[in-house]
């Protein structure tokens, strides 16, 4: 990015300032000076938040992969674009220079156009965490199909159910992959969808773990021989601006599968302008998010983002915890990584583990480390900022969605002073409210409401795909003429922002609004405890009462039960209230997680509820079988 790098707190406020008085003249500079297009864009916004109609660079005529490749070519074709490192260490690492990328990428353009895949297209990707996952997106980009990339540990319904919404043509698998110490037979997984998805005609198959899979004629090939007969060189597909790139789905809380559609042009832009300020980027930088790209965050900070800016972004099929606790941090030293991206569940949990894992490998690489997925909890952001960190690393605490397509509020390192637990300021170009219940804007600083944006960025998804009218339903009518988050949110003295929880995370006891979040953290700062989730369930006296998930350390593990819940909640009611004691307390492994860290309250409220019936398809969980073991020690 040649302009509108952040160099300094003044410097930030001075084009937040300017970005919020004339935003289409701030991001028409950035979309002119930073990227190649076929077409400049006859207008820079059009937008009714009403109707929720956002449209920006109108006209514009482009393709993000020669944004993401072809013109790195002349000064940064043998530079690593993408470092490839392996579940097994023993494996050797693969490293992809920008034209090799460019090699692979077109090769794939190319099998897909002879699978007869084109323009507006479907393409669902069910592949593991390897180098294929990231060139089939490019590719798919490239000739003008739109990805639909599936996390490669949903199950078959779910994978079923997703490529029937969007009406997919075509998917790509693999035999297999590894996590950890287990393989998983992805293609079995996509034979039992295909059961009931008449609109696929054919699946292309990459060998990864070598393990026998059935072939259906006529339908399922490998793709090593197309790829080999294939040529490199590609035209890309000319696109418009808001012609559709990707559509990634959301689970939400319940219901439908949500199919967020977000178009090329401003996704492209603020991908591009997020990762150069909030990673500080340089050039010569080693960039890690350990995030898998099935998610939004794998989307834009593993693949988009970094390649828009000519980064190396490391690519990583392993888990945190494989072969022993310490891989991480081993591969930090071993690529020496500059920027490393990561969420709060998986640093509470290498947290529990001794300090000497750590200690042990040289992380002084380090310049930025971050956090994404969920807000992160104190005790969680002080381990990770003196034992990663080193306390010379600052920690961008980023939030953003699936639906923002970027990061919103965060930290710029070594500009914006942080704070625990705080995502502190909003990026430039983004116009953060807060909201009471009776759609009255709150003014002023020290306090908490709906966290709304008033006026549209260029990353924001376009609509729910087959679904405008759920789109605007969800996001744009709680609060008319805004962008409903979903999230609470406490603005403190200085303007800094925390977001508190998902809205619906309010709990009416006795007639008081308790939020889960502040409860939470309570019980977290008790020094047996690693982490917690409370829900309500109904009560004959309160309405509801409260219930508490409750993970302790090893330290708490021997300790006796009762005194232990007699602890916390003399620690709710010392930090809270006596309203907010919990009237039950069951204390478990782990908590149903989704792969973005997200827990997943709405399993918990119906355990809680002594409801065991219809937990949905928790195969799509992090770890589903935590909730048969909670289920069988509810209290």
């Amino acid at each position: 990015m040649k302009n509108y790098v952040i160099e300094s707190l003044p410097d930030y406020f001075k084009q937040y300032k300017k970005s919020i008085k004339n935003p289409k003249k701030f991001w028409d500079k950035i979309a002119d000076e930073n990227f190649v297009w076929y077409q400049r864009w006859e207008k820079v916004l059009k937008h009714d938040m009403s109707e929720a109609k956002i449209e920006w660079f109108l006209n514009a005529k482009l393709n993000i992969t020669k944004n993401c490749i072809d013109r790195h070519l002349s000064s940064r074709g043998s530079k690593h674009a993408i470092i490839f490192e392996p579940n097994n260490p023993e494996e050797a690492t693969q490293y992809i220079t920008y034209q090799d990328l460019y090699d692979r990428v077109g090769k794939m353009a190319n099998v897909l156009r002879a699978q007869g895949i084109g323009k507006g297209d479907r393409v669902c990707i069910y592949l593991p965490m390897i180098p294929e996952l990231a060139v089939a997106m490019l590719a798919c980009a490239r000739i003008g199909a739109i990805h639909t990339v599936v996390f490669a540990g949903f199950s078959a319904s779910a994978v079923a159910a997703r490529i029937t919404d969007c009406d997919c043509k075509l998917v790509i698998t693999s035999d297999g992959s590894y996590r950890g110490d287990k393989k998983i037979d992805l293609k079995g997984i996509v034979d039992e969808a295909l059961k009931t998805c008449p609109s696929i005609g054919k699946v292309l198959v990459v060998k990864r773990t070598g393990s026998a899979v059935t072939m259906q004629e006529g339908r399922d090939e490998w793709i090593a021989p197309l790829l080999d007969a294939a040529p490199v060189d590609n035209i890309p597909e000319i696109m418009d601006s808001e012609d559709p790139l990707f559509i990634l789905y959301t689970s939400g809380s319940t219901g439908k599968p949500k199919g967020m559609m977000h178009s090329c042009a401003g996704y492209m832009v603020y991908t591009a302008y997020t990762f150069k300020n909030v990673f500080n980027y340089k050039e010569n930088d080693i960039y890690w998010c350990t995030a898998d790209i099935g998610w939004i965050t794998g989307h834009s900070y593993i693949v988009y983002g970094p390649l828009l800016n000519g980064a190396t972004t490391v690519i990583f099929e392993g888990v945190p915890s494989y072969p022993q606790p310490d891989r991480f941090w081993e591969v930090i030293e071993k690529h020496k990584v500059t920027q490393f991206y990561t969420a709060p569940t998986a640093i509470r949990a290498l947290a529990k583990e001794s300090t000497e894992w750590v200690e042990k490998h040289d992380l002084s690489s380090l310049k930025v480390i971050g956090s994404v997925g969920e807000p992160i909890n104190d005790e969680a952001w002080h381990w990770y900022n003196d034992h990663v960190g080193r306390k010379t690393s600052p920690i961008v605490d980023t939030w953003w969605q699936t639906e923002t397509g970027g990061i919103l509020i965060s930290p710029l390192p070594y500009i914006t002073p942080t704070k625990p637990t705080y995502a502190t300021l909003p990026l430039p170009g983004v116009q953060p409210v807060l909201m009471d219940d009776k759609r009255n804007e709150i003014t002023g600083n020290q306090v908490t409401g709906n966290l709304c944006i008033r006026f549209p960025w260029p990353g924001i998804a376009r609509t729910i795909w087959g679904d405008h009218q759920r789109y605007k339903e969800t996001y744009f009518t709680a609060f008319p003429g805004k962008y409903f988050t979903g999230d609470g949110a406490l603005r403190d003295e200085v303007g800094y922002y925390r977001i508190t929880g998902r809205v619906d995370d309010v709990i009416i006891v006795s007639g008081h609004n308790l939020g889960t979040a502040p409860i939470e953290d309570s019980i977290n700062e008790h020094p047996a405890v690693a982490e917690s989730a409370i829900v309500g369930y109904p009560h004959d006296i309160k309405g509801n009462a409260l219930y508490g998930f409750v993970i302790l350390k090893e330290s708490g593990e021997g300790r006796d039960r009762d005194n232990l819940r007699k602890e916390i909640n003399q620690l709710i009611s010392e930090q809270i209230g006596p309203i907010a004691k919990l009237d039950k307390i069951q204390f478990v492994s782990g908590l149903p997680k989704t792969r973005s860290g997200k827990i997943m309250r709405r399993i918990l409220r119906k355990i809680a509820e002594g409801d065991f019936s219809n937990f949905g398809d928790i195969s799509t969980l992090l770890n589903p079988e935590i909730v048969e073991e909670i289920k069988n020690e509810k209290l």
